[in-house]
This record gives C-alpha cells, structure tokens and sequence, in this order.
C-alpha cells in the first residue's frame, strides 16, 4: 500500500504543492489601447504648426497634403476638414504671420523722438525675423493665394501707412509737403524690409548694429534732404 503522506507532514517536509499563481493576461495592442482624441481646436493648431513649418522649408508648390497628413497622423479629409486644402492652410498661416509682424512694428512706435521712432520700426521688424524666422520666410515668398492673403509687399505698404503719419506731422513742422509723406514711408519701410531680408540669411552683424547703420542712412538722409530735390542729369521725364 502507497503511504500518502498527512498535511502535517508536509509541512513539515516543506514539500506542500502551493496553488499556482495564473498568469497577467496580455497586453492589448498599441492600436486598441486608448488614446485620448485631439479636440477640433487641437487638431487646427497641429496642422497649422506643421504646414507653417513646411511652406518655411520647402514653399507652398512643393509642399503636398499628403504630406501635412502623414506629419500629422491623420488622413488627408482631416486636412480638407479644417482647411478645404492646402491653399486654405497655407491662406491661415501667411494671414496670422502678416498680423504678427504688423501688430509687432506698430506695437513698437511707442513715441518719442523721431530718429528713436525710426530705430523702434527697424528694431521691429529685425525682432521678428530672429523670433519668428519661419514665418519671414513664409512671407518673402512670392503668394499663390495673394487674393485672400495679400503679398510682403502689401504689408509692407500697411506698415508704412503707420509710419505715414508720424512723417507728415514731421514733413509740416519742417516746411515740406506733407502729401509726400506715403512716398517716403514707402521707401524708408521698404529699406528696411529689404535689408532685413539680407539680413535673414546674413545675421551679421548684430542685430543692433544693422539698425544704427540703417538709421543713419535714413535720418542723415532725411537730415539733409531738399524741400524740392533737384536733378543733376539731362533727363527731365
């Protein structure tokens, strides 16, 4: 007869089977595990940040929906969703880069002598293309949806319209003709934005001695300027 040994026994022995534990059921794949939605606004952001960073790169022709989609982890018709396509993407981006440096230039003409006047526009403007230097990119390039979004020339124009005024008040204390005074807020803003483009890709020298040079060239400029300039050449018209 088998003698089958007793609980104390086993016990006693340390040889008792113990009840095994039952294994942690699996994982459920990355695809089933949740994840929490983006919200509508989230999702516009995202697709925004990432088509701004993409015109900046490579322009608006060579930059594809697919593209923005895949970057975004979603499905091209979440792109038309939100923006109807890449032309009203890239219409959005330009629109809030062009009221980002307007509100910027504007925002700094704080008052003032006019010489410091012209130094807080070119200070401006070189802020913007060292903080928002993507956005700049965006904009110096030629629009294929000037329509709804305006062109760097039209911002321009818009900036110098706020520089318009503070030069008439000065063109009339000094004996000039006010009425030219969009002429030259047209030619000193443009200066600047065309220096600040070389500047983009320069970054030399330092912000704060490209505006002094700037400066100087404009108010030594406009220090010594004729009430009626004059030609020097044969040619009249």
């Amino acid at each position: 007869m088998v003698s089958v040994p007793t609980d104390d026994q086993a016990n006693a022995t340390g040889k008792k089977d113990k009840p095994s534990k039952l294994p942690d059921p699996p994982a459920p794949p990355a695809s089933r595990r949740a994840r929490r939605r983006m919200t509508g606004k989230e999702r516009r952001e995202q697709l925004l940040d990432i088509g701004r960073t993409l015109f900046a790169e490579r322009g608006f022709e060579a930059t594809s929906v697919e593209e923005i989609a895949a970057k975004a982890g979603v499905s091209k018709p979440v792109v038309y969703e939100h923006f109807g396509g890449k032309e009203g993407l890239y219409a959005v981006v330009v629109d809030r880069e062009m009221r980002q440096l307007l509100d910027m230039v504007t925002g700094a003409l704080t008052g003032g002598h006019p010489r410091e006047l012209l130094e807080q526009a070119a200070f401006a403007l070189l802020d913007y293309i060292e903080q928002y230097t993507d956005g700049f990119r965006i904009l110096v390039r030629d629009s294929p949806v000037a329509q709804s979004t305006g062109t760097f020339a039209s911002l321009i124009s818009d900036i110098a319209t706020q520089v318009e005024d503070i030069l008439g008040h000065e063109f009339k204390n000094r004996g000039f003709d006010p009425k030219l005074s969009p002429l030259y807020a047209q030619a000193l803003v443009g200066m600047v934005a065309l220096t600040g483009q070389w500047w983009l890709n320069a970054r030399k020298p330092e912000k704060s001695e490209v505006v002094a040079h700037l400066v100087n060239l404009a108010w030594h400029g406009l220090d010594g300027m004729e009430a009626k300039p004059r030609l020097i050449g044969h040619r009249r018209s």
